[in-house]
């Protein structure tokens, strides 16, 4: 289900775009770089985050198929 980012918290938000960012550990670019790229995502409707009630997990993705998905990796944060 898709979650609108608006519901969030300034500090739920930050800290879920913030994992997401890091959980490859493999980019070793500016983390806060990366939050602030994310945020203007979601902001400008580039990127939206996702929940599976499911496996209880949520990801960042991008609107459309064809786009750069946003700074960080794909997966599952909680």
């Amino acid at each position: 289900m898709r979650i609108p980012y608006t519901k969030l918290s300034p500090a739920t938000l930050r800290a879920v775009v913030q994992e997401f960012v890091t959980r490859d550990g493999t980019d070793q670019s500016s983390i806060e770089l990366r939050v602030e790229s994310v945020l203007r995502q979601l902001e400008a409707g580039r990127a939206e985050m996702h929940f599976d009630n499911q496996t209880e997990t949520c990801n960042i993705v991008t609107g459309e198929a064809d786009e750069t998905p946003p700074a960080g990796s794909a997966g599952a944060c909680r």
